[in-house]
């Protein structure tokens, strides 16, 4: 039996995002001699490969073809990580950028706003943000007052996620239900 395009498409999908996760764990394991968390780099990954599962209205991006902008502050250790695990990844035609952002810089043109594990600079950042369509990632370690449509966690010394689809739909950004079913818990939109 033939699989139709857009499901093949979306299994595809998400075939590439746990081969991407599984490549950046044996490159991660390899390189290094001690046993540092992997927990940065993974989250590093998860967050430009979240991108083809999740839909932007077409007012958030200048053109067709510009980039999709993935912000992180500047002072999180994930952000060297990002960079380097993004250099030259696309979504779709759209190229992947990432900007650190420093404490005074604006959130504007971010899609992907991760707040890390939170301080008073994130939670401001979260709050500028908060009726844009920008996706926002955060990690569980952080302050439980910022609240971000996909938390990381770890869960079984795996690194997870959970997502609140409502703040999201609320945000005017639709996320796949590939991606949903693989959450570890789900937040449903109304």
């Amino acid at each position: 039996m033939r699989i139709p395009s857009a499901v093949g498409r979306s299994r595809q999908k998400c075939a590439l995002l746990a081969v991407g996760v599984a490549a950046v764990l044996a490159a991660t394991a390899g390189a290094s001699g001690a046993a540092p968390s992997l927990e940065p780099a993974i989250e590093a990954t998860y967050l430009y490969k979240f991108a083809p599962f999740v839909e932007w209205p077409p007012s958030a991006f200048s053109a067709p073809d510009s980039p999709l902008t993935i912000c992180v502050p500047a002072d999180d250790p994930l952000a060297g990580l990002l960079a380097h695990a993004a250099d030259g990844q696309k979504d779709g035609d759209r190229p992947i950028a990432v900007r650190a952002l420093g404490a005074a810089d604006s959130a504007a043109g971010c899609h992907v706003l991760y707040l890390g594990s939170g301080n008073q600079a994130a939670a401001q950042l979260a709050q500028t943000v908060q009726d844009h369509p920008v996706l926002t990632v955060a990690n569980s370690a952080g302050d439980p007052s910022i609240h971000a449509m996909i938390v990381f966690v770890v869960d079984n010394n795996r690194v997870r996620f959970d997502i609140d689809d409502a703040a999201a739909a609320r945000a005017g950004v639709a996320i796949s239900s590939n991606l949903l079913a693989l959450a570890r818990n789900v937040k449903p939109a109304p």
